[in-house]
Order: structure tokens, then C-alpha cells, then sequence
């Protein structure tokens, strides 16, 4: 079985949880071959193009395909790019798998005049997923959002998974992460593009509240698609919040922090609270139905509702290290359940589901 797995403009995408997720999928791809001895079995090609642009007025002229052979199409994005292999695999035949990284509810309070676009987008979004012989999620949240467009095909949640490996060694990064950015004591972090949705204003307005070193680890834009809260809390931040920009090794971020402050109002998964998780660090979380399905309060982490149940369980954890030492060693086997391994599998079973199913039923 020969699979196109894409993600679309993948330099603009370069700092986004859906590249993440890509590339993790294409890692547990490549894992599971080689555990199984599948390698003849499953190919996997990222570049749906065949050849150069140059070179395509005389390829369509001799009647060859701009478009790879493939025996499933598994697309990322819902750009144009997306849009050409979709409707490419539909006028073909192919099995279409469209992973729903993007919603309209997680696409709001993300930039400027996101809001006024999460209308139109959840309409295209409709008909866009509903093409597909089966639509992959993260979260059982996100079928249920894609239910109430409703779109019209097979939808199956997979987690996004962690990599593990790719965390190895975060310890080292300690100390050169806190002189680095001129870090004492205990540190509550975030990891992530910088968003109001992803809790920004929460995040700050516990700081003002809290004795702790606040730092949030991840890009943020200040230009014109900046949201105004975005520009206002990275211009003028709490004196002990620090927004570093974008980090070259995420091992930095989970390595010199020591609470993982979450207070997101809308996700499909969260692939950073699995990195934290796998790192063993204690974990505090905007109770929102998405986390229900995979974490449990007082097990691997600690769920708050509101701004003063988050500066209590940020102080209970600041005097208990015990507590710390427990959640984070529960969180780690809650990280381990989700290891890129199953999501290997996950994905070959669906690949195997839409080629044996006869596009014409």
C-alpha cells in the first residue's frame, strides 16, 4: 500500500500543532512498518507532486499525471493544495482520508478578525471533510463538533499522540534553560503559539495574583493579523511573565519549567499537555469537556474552572512537592498510553478500512 500523507505549505505550518501532528504520524508510520516488517507492505510519500513545475507543461502534454501514484490520499490541511489531492483522489477513485486538525470553534481567538471568519469557515469546512472516504480527529470533542455541522462521512478519532523520543534528555536543558532566560524558582509554563484562546489572558492575570515565575514558551505575532490581546500582553506583560519567542528545542521549555499551566477555552486534543505528561510534570488544566476523554483530576492532573481555583492548585503544588512528584508520575503513564505506536497502528487499520471499501458504495 502505497500512502500520500500531506500537509500543504509546510514552512508556513513549520510552528503549528498540525505539523506536529503530521510529522508524528509519519514517524509512527515509519515505526510500525519496521516493528511489523511491513516495509514492502506500506510506503509512505509526503510530496504529492511528480516532478518540477518546470516540467509540467511536458508531462501533461505526453498525458502524465502532476500527481504522484498513490493507493490512499491522507491530507492535513484544507487548503488549495489539500483541495487538488482531494478532488484528485475523488476523480480518480483513490480512498480519501481528510484529517479535521481545523474546526471552526478552535479557529476562533486566534488572530484578528478569526471570529468573523469561523462562520464562513465552518460551512466550507462542511463540505469540505464530507468529500472524504473517512475523516480522522483527534478527539471523540471533535467528532462530536464535526457531527453538528454535520458532515456527511465516516469520522474516527485517533489521538495525536506524543513522541517521546523526541523529549529525551529534557533534563539536561535545566539549567542553560533558566539562565537562559533569567529563571528562579518554581516556573509555570506554557508551551505553544501564543493565543487567547490557548488561556493568554488567564495565564497573565495569575501572575498578577501569584508570587511564580510565569513563562510562556512559544511564538506570538505582533503585526497586523495579531489579535489586540495577543499585542497588548506580549508589549506589556506582568513583570514576572516572559514570553520567549519561538524556541529551537522544545526540550528547553519542558526542561526549565516546573508547572505546566494550561487554561485553554477550546481544543481538539493538545498535543502539549502529552509532551508535558511524558516529561512527569505535574499538569493544571481548564476543565473542558475534551480533557474528560483523557485525563483525570486529582489522578494525572488538576482541573480548574475558574481563576482562583488555578492559583489554588498552583499554590497546593508549590508547597507539595509530593504532589508534584505523584501527578507527574501518573502523568507519565497517561503520556505512555498514547504513544506513537498505537497511533501507528490506528492509522494503518484506518488505510486498510478505505481500501477495502468500493468508493462506488
Amino acid at each position: 500500500m502505497r500512502v500520500l500523507n500531506y500537509l500543504e505549505l509546510p514552512s508556513v505550518l513549520e510552528r503549528s500543532g498540525i505539523s506536529t501532528a503530521a510529522a508524528q504520524q509519519r514517524t509512527a508510520l515509519s515505526r510500525i512498518a519496521e516493528e511489523s516488517d511491513r516495509e514492502g507492505d506500506l510506503a509512505v510519500v509526503t510530496d504529492p507532486w511528480n516532478g518540477s513545475a518546470r516540467t509540467l507543461p511536458a508531462r501533461l502534454t505526453r498525458g502524465e499525471s502532476p500527481i504522484v501514484d498513490y493507493d490512499v490520499a491522507h491530507c492535513h490541511a484544507i487548503g488549495p493544495g489539500s483541495l487538488a489531492i482531494a478532488r484528485h483522489a475523488r476523480r480518480t477513485g483513490r480512498p480519501l482520508v481528510l484529517h479535521a486538525h481545523v474546526t471552526r470553534e478552535d479557529f476562533r481567538d486566534s488572530f484578528r478578525g478569526s471570529n468573523a471568519l469561523s462562520g464562513p469557515l465552518g460551512r466550507y469546512l462542511r463540505r469540505f471533510y464530507s468529500q472524504a472516504d473517512l475523516v480522522c480527529c483527534p478527539s471523540e470533542r471533535t467528532k462530536t463538533r464535526l457531527e453538528s455541522y454535520p458532515v456527511d462521512a465516516p469520522i474516527s478519532p485517533i489521538t495525536n499522540g506524543v513522541d517521546r523520543a523526541s523529549l529525551a534528555g529534557y533534563e539536561r536543558f535545566r539549567e542553560p534553560g533558566r539562565d537562559r532566560f533569567d529563571l528562579d524558582g518554581l516556573v509555570v509554563f506554557a508551551v505553544g503559539n501564543v493565543f487567547e484562546r490557548k488561556g493568554l489572558s488567564t495565564f497573565c492575570r495569575l501572575a498578577r495574583r501569584t508570587p511564580y515565575e510565569f513563562v510562556w514558551f512559544g511564538p506570538y505575532d505582533r503585526g497586523p493579523l495579531a489579535s489586540r490581546t495577543v499585542r497588548r500582553w506580549t508589549a506589556d506583560p506582568p513583570d514576572n511573565v516572559t514570553f520567549t519567542g519561538w524556541v529551537e528545542d522544545k526540550r528547553i521549555a519542558f526542561g526549565a519549567g516546573d508547572v505546566f499551566c494550561f487554561p485553554t477555552h477550546e481544543e481538539n486534543q493538545g498535543i502539549a499537555v502529552l509532551e508535558a505528561m511524558a516529561c512527569g510534570k505535574p499538569v493544571v488544566l481548564r476543565d473542558i469537556p475534551v480533557f474528560d476523554e483523557f485525563y483525570t483530576d486529582g489522578v494525572d492532573c488538576l482541573k480548574c474552572a475558574t481563576e482562583r481555583e488555578f492559583r489554588e492548585a498552583i499554590d497546593r503544588l508549590a508547597a507539595d512537592p509530593a504532589l508534584r512528584r505523584r501527578l507527574g508520575k501518573r502523568a507519565r503513564e497517561t503520556a505512555a498510553e498514547h504513544d506513537l505506536g498505537t497511533v501507528g497502528r490506528r492509522l494503518l487499520d484506518c488505510y486498510q478500512r478505505v481500501a477495502r471499501t468500493d468508493p462506488a458504495d
